[in-house]
């Protein structure tokens, strides 16, 4: 079945921000190089190779010759998940199969949903990374990987967000996402007091440095990693976002940054800004060819003519990102990996029920944040992991 071409963004409500701000508001500082991962042909469509058990309820019927037919099955009273669009996803709503596991690394097994959530101040965070419909009907292991973490005490506390997606087709995927989460996270943690420092002081010349070094490392260390699994580089690798802010209720500053696919928006007054694509679209390098990403190409000094630094072969897009955005009262910053990044950009009808569900109200519970994560569109079956920041 092949799935309706997306609509305009602009009905959708989600607008890339609008030309240069003041730097109190949203300020670019930073390098990227970025490709898009290439949307994956098989994207939304059922794989007949793995059946679910008895009792489960597929959403295609599969021919005894092998083949199948993309018929959608009625779904029973009270257990239907809401989706957005002219026709409901082809998979059923809920998890079918479990993936297989391997009784002597039972810690690698990775459960469908994570879900967590804190309030500091006048901030309220939730945050989740869950299964894609079609990893829940093939038995697959979600790729995503979520990180939160609180370094410190107090109000110098900071407070970290990391999420990664591994590689679609790559056998340990989940892994690589985890480790590379893991490891930023350690990094980030280990320099937390001059990280909280440099964001309340608003130096963001040296975040950028400093962020940008961890980020190179924690990808050398997935690269080593591929090498003693006896992997390409791109066959042990994920893309990953995070997010710095501290527990200072008087500091709005909000650091976000990584490298590969995914995205960054800002709902405020009812309507969405993209600001992955408003920082691509205003980007431009010394020779006049645009670059994805935010900020200009940092000079490296060690390199004839400036060259841009941090090579980064064999994960998903090239370079590093990094916004700086102060924060206002009722605005919702949310980052997220590819899996809700696309359907929030492609259909216009999800980013609107967000946007209905986020504004002009206290921030949602637990339950109902992951209820409005998961709504569906039919053609996008991948994992979504994502991070939601309420302002007070």
């Amino acid at each position: 079945m092949t799935p309706s071409p997306p609509a305009s963004r602009e009905s959708a409500g989600i607008r890339p921000a609008p030309g240069p701000r003041p730097s109190s508001e949203l300020e670019p500082a930073v390098d990227v190089r970025l490709s898009a991962e290439a949307r994956s042909p098989d994207r939304g469509r059922p794989s007949t190779e793995l059946r679910p058990s008895a009792g489960a309820r597929p959403s295609v019927e599969v021919e005894p010759s092998g083949g199948a037919r993309f018929v959608p099955l009625p779904r029973q009273r009270g257990r239907a998940v809401d989706f957005v669009g002219e026709r409901p996803p082809t998979y059923d709503p809920e998890p079918t199969a479990w993936p297989d596991a391997d009784p002597g690394e039972l810690g690698d097994s990775v459960p469908d949903t994570v879900l967590d959530g804190a309030q500091y101040g006048a901030v309220t965070l939730r945050a989740l990374s869950l299964r894609g419909d079609s990893a829940r009907y093939r038995g697959e292991p979600r790729r995503d990987a979520l990180l939160t973490a609180r370094f410190g005490e107090g109000e110098s506390a900071l407070l970290f967000v990391a999420m990664a997606g591994g590689t679609r087709a790559a056998e340990g995927a989940h892994r690589a996402a985890r480790d590379v989460c893991a490891w930023l996270g350690g990094a980030v943690g280990r320099s937390h007091a001059r990280l909280a420092d440099d964001i309340r002081g608003g130096r963001r010349g040296e975040l950028r440095a400093g962020l940008q070094r961890l980020t190179d490392r924690s990808y050398g260390r997935l690269r080593a990693r591929a090498a003693e699994l006896g992997l390409r580089p791109e066959e042990y690798t994920a893309a990953v976002r995070a997010l710095l802010l501290t527990a200072d209720p008087r500091c709005r500053t909000r650091v976000c940054f990584g490298a590969g696919t995914g995205g960054l928006f800002r709902l405020r007054e009812g309507v969405w800004d993209d600001l992955d694509q408003e920082a691509e679209s205003r980007v431009v390098n010394g020779a006049g060819v645009p670059v994805v990403g935010y900020g200009p190409v940092p000079p490296d000094p060690a390199a004839p003519g400036g060259a841009p630094a941090f090579p980064a072969p064999g994960r998903p897009g090239e370079g590093f990102r990094f916004l700086v955005s102060a924060a206002r009262p009722g605005d919702t910053l949310l980052l997220c990996t590819a899996g809700l990044a696309e359907p929030l950009r492609d259909e216009p009808e999800l980013g609107d029920r967000l946007a209905e569900r986020w504004s002009g109200g206290p921030p949602p519970g637990l339950a109902a944040f992951l209820a409005d994560a998961q709504l569906r569109v039919k053609g996008y079956a991948d994992d979504r992991t994502a991070c939601a920041l309420w302002e007070g």
